[in-house]
């Protein structure tokens, strides 16, 4: 009988990505990890090469036909040149060798999440177009309305959303969107994620949208 999936990864993986805001699907072998990954709603596969019943390249393979704006997460146990070589081949974004540890891989996670969409990121209703800087946000009727955002606004919206679900630090927020490192403009960062929270009809004691992490930054929903 070919083995199942190892627990010892797929659990505590899923334990950790839930933490951080993700909403995760598990599937225990190749064909249902197939079936789970064409209905096109997972923007990251974590994708391990040694599943049962159907292979882990062969599923990268199917999924990269179908889907080829999915990033695809490779884990193996092989270390072998080639082995990596036949995975990117299969079409896989990205590849990491176990053993691992859970940070890398859950960096790896957040790199991926970061490059789906390229210049158009949708996150929990909200959708930033970078190349045309507009933002919009979806009502409770189903339609959309475009936010009247302030350049700073804006670039705070995409760094925020860039990195949903995973907390964005003041330091880091300051050195993106104002290109500074200097700690006296946090009040700054502070103000203009009140106000973008007004715009998005966010409110900080019960927030939709953006979450503030007393003493290091804020997360925008996953």
């Amino acid at each position: 009988m070919p083995r199942s999936l190892d627990p010892s990864i797929a659990e505590p993986l899923t334990r950790s990505l839930r933490r951080e805001g993700y909403r995760v699907e598990v599937a225990a072998d190749g064909p249902t990890g197939l079936a789970a990954g064409l209905t096109g709603q997972s923007d990251v596969v974590v994708l391990d090469i040694g599943l049962p019943f159907m292979d882990g390249l062969e599923v990268c393979r199917r999924l990269r036909a179908r889907l080829p704006s999915t990033q695809i997460l490779l884990l193996t146990a092989r270390s072998e040149e080639i082995d990596f070589v036949d995975g990117l081949d299969a079409g896989a974004d990205d590849y990491i060798a176990k053993p691992f540890r859970l940070a890398e891989l859950l960096a790896r996670v957040r790199a991926a999440r970061r490059r789906v969409g390229g210049d158009r990121v949708s996150v929990a209703g909200v959708r930033v177009d970078v190349a045309a800087r507009r933002a919009f946000r979806t009502l409770d009727d189903g339609s959309e309305e475009e936010l009247a955002l302030s350049g700073k606004e804006f670039d705070l919206l995409r760094v925020l959303i860039s990195h949903a679900g995973t907390v964005v630090s003041r330091r880091a927020l300051l050195a993106e969107v104002w290109q500074t490192t200097w700690p006296g403009s946090s009040r700054t960062v502070d103000q203009h994620v009140s106000w973008l929270r007004q715009k998005l009809g966010d409110r900080a004691a019960e927030p939709r949208y953006i979450t503030t992490i007393r003493g290091v930054g804020f997360r925008f929903t996953a």
